[in-house]
């Protein structure tokens, strides 16, 4: 190809980027300005307080465990898009039944149980999250249940369940699915409560080695596999809830049958070896954590990732025994949205989600969700929604002379370990809604024509800024952040 065309197509796509852009931009403000002038401003939430009681030392734990198959019987017949990489991928077989599985948990307190949930799949919408609490109402008041939280697996051979995988601009969540997805998870929860036992909880962890990679600067990540087992008093199956940072999606692009990737292997092999049935939840995945290619074939890889991880989760060492205490505190958060297609998926229907009129120094059009503090015994939890980016969690932020900005840490918030005072902090991603990735304030960059259309080339450092496409906007880790503080000072206030 001639330079003087190579130099025309790129004065083409460069026009149609700033047309595009443009229209957006000028759409989301005109959105923005009638939802306010329309609705006025979206309320503040309540503030709630922090459920906390101190352990009975010869108390117990009760734990119950529930998994249902997500699969269409019409999966052959009818088309279905595959969530994870690009849009318009329709499914054309099955390689192993995504499933939804829930631990029921209790600590007896009288305060009622929690129930956690993973899905194997892309991740959920928070609307969706409330409308599967809603159906969920009479197994609530039947059980007493305090506490109903909904993670994904971040699974990349799912089928779609959010909507942007589909022949856009039309969604590719199927409501036939999803109604398939909410009973799995009504049936999870019922079996989980059915065959709940007495027990004792035990906590413990192992450093992983060589099997994530972080392809984003800095390469930073925990290691540690997590893991609660529950042993149950009359000798019965054990139960394993694992946290672990590493992408589900080693079937790769090409791949286009429906399959749990890697936690499939992982889940089967800790059941093959011991009989104990596992839930796993992500850890903080953003930036981007996966997990390390084992061969060539992506078939292969899994089945070596799966059993390898189950080697790991096997090798649990300096278990403690925990007090039988869980004391949550959850909190509704408006995050500023400044993804134009974030918002136009909204108004298209493409996420079938709800946006908010806030004050904000982008278009007045924020995103609604939440963020869940746990205590399981002495382990102090966070759950956070979308993929947040580790050097938030940890605070190994890249310095001035390091970061696309060319701005320090300073302009970061505080890490959440600082925050909640614990180095041990665990954070299960991906819980309640799928936000995309949460990056750091100093090495947030977009593209300054295009921007969410097109990832950032390179910035002055060499690195390329995909992440930045796929998040709800600068501002989230900030707002996480803040809300998180204020939680502590309630927790803390509380403690005294």
């Amino acid at each position: 190809m001639s330079s003087t065309k190579e130099k025309a197509i790129t004065l083409a796509k460069n026009a149609a980027k700033k047309v595009g852009t443009a229209l957006l931009t000028t759409h989301a403000k005109t959105y923005g300005k009638n939802s306010v002038k329309k609705n006025g401003m979206s309320p503040d939430f309540p503030l709630s307080g922090f459920d906390c009681k101190k352990a009975d030392p010869n108390g117990h734990f009760t734990v119950g465990f529930g998994k249902a198959e997500m699969l269409p019987e019409d999966l052959h017949k009818k088309r279905y898009y595959m969530a994870g990489y690009g849009p318009y991928k329709p499914i054309n077989g099955i390689l192993d039944a995504p499933f939804a599985h829930a631990a029921y948990i209790d600590d007896n307190s009288g305060r009622g149980a929690i129930l956690l949930i993973s899905l194997d799949c892309v991740g959920t919408l928070q609307k969706d999250v409330d409308y599967i609490r809603q159906q969920l109402a009479g197994f609530v008041r039947m059980t007493g249940c305090r506490s109903i939280d909904i993670c994904s697996t971040h699974n990349h051979a799912g089928i779609d369940t959010m909507g942007m995988w589909g022949p856009l601009p039309k969604s590719g969540k199927d409501k036939e699915y999803m109604k398939i997805v909410i009973a799995a998870i009504k049936k999870s929860c019922e079996l989980a409560y059915a065959s709940r036992r007495d027990g004792d909880l035990y906590f413990g962890q192992v450093e992983v080695e060589d099997m994530q990679r972080d392809p984003r600067y800095p390469q930073t990540y925990s290691k540690l596999l997590t893991r609660f087992r529950f042993v149950p008093n009359d000798g019965s199956r054990e139960i394993y809830l694992i946290n672990f940072a590493g992408h589900a999606e080693m079937l790769r692009p090409k791949n286009k049958l429906v399959s749990a990737d890697w936690p499939c292997v992982f889940r089967e092999y800790i059941r093959e070896h011991t009989g104990a049935e596992t839930l796993l939840f992500q850890g903080a995945i953003g930036g981007m954590i996966s997990m390390q290619i084992q061969d060539e074939n992506p078939l292969k890889s899994i089945r070596i990732i799966g059993e390898k991880m189950g080697a790991f989760a096997l090798a649990v060492q300096n278990e403690r025994k925990l007090e039988p205490a869980i004391n949550t505190l959850r909190r509704r958060i408006y995050l500023p949205c400044s993804n134009l297609l974030f918002i136009a998926f909204g108004r298209l229907r493409v996420f079938d989600t709800d946006i908010f009129s806030r004050p904000d120094e982008f278009y007045n059009i924020s995103l609604m969700s939440e963020l869940n503090y746990m205590e399981i015994g002495d382990v102090k939890c966070l759950l956070v929604p979308g993929e947040i980016f580790p050097e938030l969690h940890t605070g190994e932020y890249l310095s001035a002379e390091e970061s696309g900005t060319g701005t320090g840490a300073e302009a970061n918030p505080l890490p959440l370990t600082e925050i909640a005072q614990d180095k041990d902090l665990l954070v299960f991603g991906l819980a309640n809604a799928e936000l995309g990735y949460i990056v750091p304030p100093n090495d947030y960059l977009l593209d300054p024509i295009a921007p969410f259309m097109v990832p950032l080339p390179k910035d002055r450092t060499g690195r390329k800024h995909y992440e930045e496409t796929n998040s709800v906007g600068i501002r989230c880790a900030g707002v996480i952040a803040e809300t998180f503080t204020e939680m502590m000072q309630t927790v803390n206030a509380a403690k005294r």
